[in-house]
């Protein structure tokens, strides 16, 4: 084990931090910011790769599929809170898209001895989901060699699902299950080992593309506003109203009067207004243009 991680770009020494021990907090945070800053710049050539997992995911959207993360770590906790968001932001139901991690729930917050190197346990939880061939399935691991995830994986290619790679290091066993894999080499941590930091910050910003991306393309956003997101409390509330506002131009009347009559459907809302229509044609010029507001006023 020593020999495989010592071989790993993110179990190697950084020589830009290698003095970091003995600099002051201001010195510290600014080696750890130029280290940030190269991230976006190594995605950028991977931008070919991601997108095609979103097709890939627009795809399982429209046959009543699912997308799923398994990780174990800091790599499962980033797809849980990827998928945690989803449902507020773009109004999904909770099961579209969803996390798995090594070690179960308690895992988010405490670790669980031994789970992520039991590749039985990740071949169970996909098992426990009924995985088919509608499904994504995204395995994430900044060493690319996790066991708990490669056992999803190869279950979920077993079950016909359609699976991706996402790791941090080039040429691990990840890339040898014969699925796309993503290899976001981001270099030497500024910490040794630590891949909470550049990885997993790598990981965060790929996933975000990602869900993003297929929302979009699902028809969640009109123009750059998020119309089906969940008003659940007040913030939502305020926001909701305020992006009807902006995508039509109407009035704070006509806007509170046209909310309550489209049941807080920010979606119905904006056909209603754009379209000079009611509640219930709107939502049938919806449900007909597959939720893409643009078509709806169209209509």
């Amino acid at each position: 084990m020593e020999h495989l991680l010592g071989i790993l770009t993110t179990e190697q020494p950084n020589p830009n931090t290698a003095d970091i021990d003995r600099l002051d907090s201001a010195s510290i945070m600014t080696l750890i910011n130029d280290e940030d800053r190269l991230i976006a710049e190594l995605i950028r050539p991977l931008v070919p790769q991601i997108a095609a997992a979103a097709d890939a995911v627009v795809e399982a959207f429209r046959s009543g599929g699912r997308l799923l993360y398994v990780g174990a770590g800091t790599s499962g906790r980033i797809g849980i809170l990827d998928a945690s968001e989803c449902p507020p932001t773009f109004g999904t139901p909770s099961e579209q898209v969803q996390g798995l991690i090594a070690g179960g729930f308690r895992a988010i917050k405490d670790p669980v001895e031994g789970a992520e190197d039991r590749e039985e346990l990740g071949a169970a939880d996909i098992d426990g989901l009924d995985v088919d061939e509608r499904d994504v399935v995204l395995g994430i691991a900044a060493s690319g060699r996790t066991p708990y995830v490669l056992g999803a994986m190869k279950k979920a290619i077993l079950r016909g699902a359609v699976t991706f790679g996402l790791c941090n290091n080039a040429d691990t066993p990840m890339a040898n299950l014969g699925v796309p894999v993503i290899e976001a080499v981001m270099g030497p941590e500024v910490v040794m080992g630590s891949t909470r930091m550049k990885a997993g910050t790598s990981q965060k910003l790929i996933l975000n593309m990602l869900t993003t991306t297929a929302m979009i393309r699902s028809g969640k956003v009109y123009r750059n506003l998020m119309v089906d997101l969940n008003p659940s409390n007040e913030k939502l509330v305020f926001r909701a109203k305020r992006i009807i506002k902006l995508a039509t131009g109407a009035d704070d009347r006509t806007v509170e009067a046209v909310f309550s009559e489209s049941g807080n459907q920010v979606k119905t809302a904006i056909v209603m207004i754009e379209a000079g229509i009611g509640a219930n044609e709107a939502r049938a010029r919806l449900a007909a243009s597959d939720g893409f507001v643009h078509e709806a006023i169209r209509r």
